[in-house]
């Protein structure tokens, strides 16, 4: 697999001792598990979640789509195919539908309600929730409206107090529509682009203090000039600790990690001197 990879472990054990000395002492970067640790657990499960949860972590990311009938079911994929026994859309199943099936590893999905029931009762908590609005054809006006709607009263109904929940998209109608509807509502920008000059100032365009960008093709330079912006800075993928040490020389606040288990004891055993938040 790829975290598995001597010479993945290799690039990162130098890159580790190459940029030590570069990186501000007092930098601290939060580590979230993206999807559970889509590559250690089944995605976006509760066994993932739990699994992430007993290593250390206390941030997590996570996607919704809405049933025909209006629940929210996490899941990354419009389609069934890649990660259930099912086919089709999920926003063409209802939830007794979305009930019989199963995860290709055998577990039920998630809910809304069941996660967040979840994570009631956990401190120090950094959740995004990753509003997936598209196709725009399967959401329409009214329908974005219902998921918006639903998504943050649920989320905000049992957010512990010293939580951070953050609301992510691709999806500018989404943003938007939070921003309008739900002005306290803590938004970020998600982009397959790299952090740059014109992600940043989209960034600004739309009022959003958080920009999710692509690792490749961002530079330490787009990262300092993000963050004199006032925008904080989350980069995408991390498959491997050579990812995390890339993120970290690039200055980046948050990181996301499809192996935080792995990565965790990596850090511990690789880079100690770095603060690192999970």
């Amino acid at each position: 697999m790829i975290f598995n990879s001597g010479r993945m472990a290799a690039c990162a054990v130098m890159l580790a001792a190459g940029i030590s000395g570069l990186l501000a002492q007092d930098q601290e970067i939060r580590v979230f598990s993206h999807r559970g640790g889509r590559l250690e657990n089944d995605e976006n499960t509760i066994q993932a979640f739990r699994a992430s949860y007993d290593a250390g972590y206390r941030g997590f990311e996570t996607d919704f789509r809405m049933t025909r009938d209006g629940a929210l079911v996490v899941t990354h994929d419009s389609s069934l195919e890649r990660t259930t026994d099912g086919t089709g859309n999920i926003e063409d199943k209802t939830l007794a539908e979305v009930r019989k099936l199963s995860t290709k590893q055998g577990n039920r999905l998630l809910t809304l309600d069941e996660l967040m029931e979840f994570l009631r009762d956990k401190q120090g908590l950094y959740v995004e929730f990753e509003m997936k609005t598209k196709p725009e054809e399967l959401y329409p006006a009214d329908r974005l409206a219902m998921y918006c709607d639903k998504l943050y009263n649920t989320v905000t109904a049992s957010q512990p107090d010293d939580a951070l929940f953050v609301f992510t998209s691709a999806d500018t109608r989404a943003l938007r529509y939070m921003q309008q509807h739900h002005p306290d509502a803590q938004l970020l920008l998600i982009t397959s682009k790299p952090c740059c000059d014109e992600t940043i100032a989209l960034c600004k365009a739309l009022d959003i203090p958080r920009l999710g960008a692509k690792m490749d093709g961002t530079s330490r330079e787009a990262v300092r000039k993000a963050h004199k912006e006032g925008l904080t800075v989350s980069l995408w993928p991390g498959q491997s600790s050579a990812d995390f040490m890339l993120g970290a020389y690039l200055g980046a606040d948050y990181l996301c990690t499809d192996v935080p288990i792995m990565l965790k004891d990596w850090i511990a055993d690789h880079a100690p001197y770095l603060k690192v938040r999970y």
